[in-house]
């Protein structure tokens, strides 16, 4: 009986970490910076042909001159998420 239950336990918690596919979308992302693609608002085109769910990168040196890498990501609306924001090294101890 205690197996059961803990078993139940067990799978009730699993059960509650999982989420429907419109909801892993819900965050509001990070906050769009001078250079990312969203700055201005969400673009006037839609990507209508990329599939919902997609990622893509985009990279540009922000107003201090560091090289960013964001990754955005197609919303059901097909408005963008911006899901990752890395900043590349100014230099590098490997540079000649």
């Amino acid at each position: 009986m205690k197996r059961s239950m803990g078993f139940g336990v067990a799978f009730a918690v699993i059960l509650t970490g999982c989420t429907t596919g419109e909801s892993n979308y819900a965050s509001a992302g990070l906050a769009p910076i001078p250079g990312s693609i969203t700055y201005n608002g969400q673009p006037r085109t839609k990507l209508t042909k990329s599939p919902i769910g997609s990622s893509f990168p985009h990279s540009f040196t922000d107003q201090w001159g560091r090289q960013v890498e964001e990754i955005y990501i197609i919303r059901p609306d097909r408005s963008l998420l911006i899901a990752e924001r890395h900043y590349r090294p100014v230099f590098s101890l490997d540079d000649d």
